[in-house]
């Protein structure tokens, strides 16, 4: 694993879900679903979610991401054999209320305190991704909170990743990017971004165009990456 410092680098753009806020959260702390079930139940929601995005993307049928996410938790909940609007409902409230990951604002705190920009780049609407940011108090460690809404298209179409070029002014190699998705990292990576991997979840590589720069477990390692 290569962990020598990468050069250049004036802004960090960071994925929200799975990178800064844990989208498990939602389904952990809905005790009304049975233990057994939650497991399966965060597993299918997040898979069909991601699936519905590039499936509406490959169809031209854009719709935000939170009517993608209560059609992927109906789908989820269907599954499991879980019928009840109440509980629904509250976890997609929850939804808006992810916890942040433990090292999320120390980290940020430490890149704005270094003098780098910083800013989300996420499939999130603005609604959404807006209340997990003052849910986590991440509000004064961000430069910008862009989401894929400006262009009306989901992850990995390279649209989305020049939003960031585009909103912060900067040349793509002037950026990292860190996302914990392994297709959100290569994409970006073919795109033309600098690229780091937060592997959280122990994935393996993808077998696509491009390849991240650096590879860390958290995001505790990135400020050492880029020597702040």
């Amino acid at each position: 694993m290569n962990l020598s410092p990468l050069s250049g680098i004036r802004a960090c753009v960071f994925d929200a879900y799975g990178t800064l806020f844990d989208y498990a959260s939602a389904a952990s702390r809905c005790h009304e679903v049975p233990q057994p079930l939650r497991e399966k139940l965060n597993l299918l929601w997040r898979e069909k979610q991601l699936q519905y995005t590039w499936l509406r993307a490959l169809q031209g049928r854009h719709a935000d991401i939170w009517q993608v996410t209560g059609e992927a938790l109906d789908f989820a909940l269907e599954t499991v054999g879980i019928d009840d609007a109440a509980l629904r409902e509250r976890l997609m409230n929850l939804y808006l209320q992810l916890d942040a990951f433990p090292e999320v604002a120390q980290v940020l705190q430490r890149l704005k305190a270094a003098g780098l920009k910083t800013a989300i780049l996420s499939n999130g609407s603005p609604e959404m991704l807006g209340a997990a940011v003052r849910h986590a108090k991440l509000d004064q460690l961000l430069d910008a909170v862009l989401s894929v809404e400006t262009v009306g298209v989901y992850k990995p179409h390279p649209k989305v990743y020049q939003l960031a070029v585009d909103r912060l002014e900067l040349e793509p190699r002037a950026i990292a990017f860190q996302s914990s998705n392994a297709w959100d990292s290569w994409a970006a990576s073919a795109y033309g971004l600098h690229v780091v991997w937060c592997n959280r979840y122990g994935q393996r590589p993808e077998r696509l165009p491009g390849r991240p720069d650096r590879e860390i477990r958290s995001l505790a390692g990135l400020p050492a990456l880029l020597g702040v």
